[in-house]
């Protein structure tokens, strides 16, 4: 019997490097099954759509995502340890697969409107993971009296942007990259940092 899930995997890995390629809109489903070399047909015995294809991928990355920054503030107990666990999360789930990384990051305004607002859902929980984190470090005194949400969007776009530079066999790997961004964001959140520029907590 054909092992079905590996063409399954198959499919949705080639779509997505197309996805990043060109585009969600631009790609198409005749557009995959020539990357693959077989026939459109055959697509609709594992895929329904394009469509699908997008939200199992926007989906799957959105669970990873959650699934770290929940773990993080289950089992780490110092903020700043959580946070620099959170970026080495984040930018591992990026490296790893960077095709379906930019489909989840650049894409997802195409998810079909049943499914965007729980794909936006799984977003806002994943913010608010940081979020917690941040709030935690300012409750322990390590970090300044910065705004959460803004503190949260600097990260998360610090670390989004990795998409578009990371080469694999680059001067550095995931470890590192987390480690330097981690050291600057760290920078810019502790305590007496943040107070000699002229924030008063």
């Amino acid at each position: 019997m054909p092992d079905t899930s590996n063409r399954k995997a198959q499919i949705l890995q080639t779509a997505a490097a197309l996805f990043r390629e060109r585009g969600y809109q631009a790609a198409s489903m005749r557009d995959i099954a020539t990357a693959m070399h077989i026939e459109a047909a055959s697509l609709y015995h594992h895929i329904k759509s394009k469509e699908e294809i997008l939200e199992i991928i926007c989906f799957d990355m959105a669970e990873q995502f959650l699934s770290t920054i929940v773990e993080v503030n289950d089992i780490y107990f110092n903020a700043e340890e959580k946070l620099r666990m959170a970026i080495l999360n984040h930018v591992r789930l990026i490296t790893q697969n960077q095709e379906r990384s930019a489909v989840f990051l650049h894409e997802w305004r195409s998810l079909p409107e049943v499914s965007l607002n729980s794909f936006l859902a799984l977003r806002n929980q994943y913010e608010n993971g940081f979020k917690q984190i941040v709030k935690e470090g300012i409750e322990e005194d390590i970090f300044g009296q910065v705004e959460p949400k803004f503190a949260v969007l600097s990260i998360l776009s610090s670390v989004n942007w990795i998409n578009e530079w990371y080469k694999p066999d680059g001067k550095m790997n995931a470890e590192e990259i987390a480690k330097n961004i981690s050291d600057f964001v760290l920078g810019g959140l502790r305590k007496k940092l943040v107070t000699d520029l002229g924030y008063k907590p």
